[in-house]
């Protein structure tokens, strides 16, 4: 059984960072899966921020590049979201999602998913 479980959101003034963590467990990171973050703001679709690859190839919304940074440690297992220069559209609950299939295909990923951690810019 995979279980995602999100950790280090918070409330953060604009302009500062904070650095999200989803521990996983029945599921390897170093799998040909992929692995990724995305979030939900109220009154909004979720939408994606960043995924890589089981090679560590990184990809982010048009909204995050330059400010994000996502990146993994197969040896734990635990993927992470660094976020700098925060801003308050920022602010929404953020979501770890995992799956079996390479990124983009069918959707991944997405087969798994975190409960979710808040992250409030104000």
């Amino acid at each position: 059984q995979v279980q995602l479980v999100e950790s280090g959101g918070g409330s953060v003034q604009p302009g500062g960072s904070l650095r999200l963590s989803c521990a996983a467990s029945g599921y390897t990171s170093s799998s040909r899966g992929c692995m990724g973050w995305f979030r939900q703001a109220p009154g909004k679709e979720r939408e994606g921020v960043a995924s890589i690859s089981s090679g560590g190839s990184a990809r982010y919304a048009d909204s995050v590049k330059g400010r994000f940074t996502i990146s993994k440690d197969n040896a734990k297992n635990t993927l992470f979201l660094q976020m700098n220069s925060l801003k308050p559209e920022d602010t929404a609950m953020y979501y770890c999602a995992a799956d079996d299939l390479p990124c983009g295909l069918a959707g991944s990923p997405g087969n798994y998913w975190g409960q979710g951690t808040q992250v409030t810019v104000s």
